[in-house]
């Protein structure tokens, strides 16, 4: 999932969007509410985390019920030092989803951050993709090639995600890096490679068709058509 962390304090945000990352997440960051508006306004995400109390004239709430009125949907999980019933009260009335209490377990917040993607996945977006009789379940994360189950680490998920999604599509090494590795730069290493290779092997066992093809001076495509 895409995820979007609203969170002023450094040391919050650099801690769960770590989590979330090693949990095969895709996560942005924004230290200020007027940065976390935009962000939430302008790209798609599906499960926005949002700090109450943010810096400056624009707070966790006004974000929230600004998205809301312009009719956008994405769930939203609130944290707050703020304990009290009736701020909780007031958090979920202003269009919040959910509402999660500082000081917090990451366990717990991976998991309510989960419920959401799964609730934003039921109200249309797509469960599954499928190339061949390669297919991921993104409720499930579970993935098959024909009959046989497929075990993957988060980072490979990940990967083999990007590459359904743009399937028939020439993906390049610093599109790879940039989607799956949060890169913005080259790190001057094989780190795609690597896990492209290890990929394949898990993927085309035996006599199975190849499906990711190698693009030589371009990148990689994951494709069932004939060269």
């Amino acid at each position: 999932m895409k995820i979007l962390i609203v969170e002023d304090n450094e040391r919050v945000a650099r801690f769960v969007t770590r989590g979330l990352r090693e949990a095969g997440h895709t996560v942005e960051h924004a230290d200020n509410g007027r940065d976390g508006l935009f962000l939430a306004a302008s790209e798609p995400h599906d499960v926005i985390v949002m700090d109450r109390m943010l810096p400056g004239s624009i707070d966790g709430l006004a974000i929230i019920e600004a998205l809301r009125k312009s009719g956008n949907r994405t769930p939203i999980l609130i944290l707050s030092a703020l304990n009290d019933v009736d701020e909780r009260i007031r958090g979920l009335r202003s269009g919040g989803d959910d509402y999660l209490t500082k000081p917090f377990a990451f366990g717990e917040l991976l998991a309510r951050v989960d419920a959401l993607g799964r609730r934003s996945v039921d109200h249309g977006a797509e469960h599954a993709l499928q190339v061949g009789d390669l297919r991921m379940d993104l409720l499930s994360r579970r993935v098959t090639r024909g009959s046989r189950a497929l075990s993957l680490q988060p980072r490979e998920f990940k990967l083999l995600e990007y590459l359904m999604r743009h399937a028939n599509q020439v993906v390049t090494r610093t599109m790879l890096l940039e989607a799956v590795w949060d890169y913005n730069f080259d790190p001057q290493t094989n780190v795609v490679d690597v896990h492209i290779s290890k990929l394949r092997q898990k993927i085309e066992l035996g006599s199975e068709r190849p499906l990711v093809r190698t693009v030589r001076n371009a990148g990689y495509m994951l494709t069932e058509q004939d060269e």
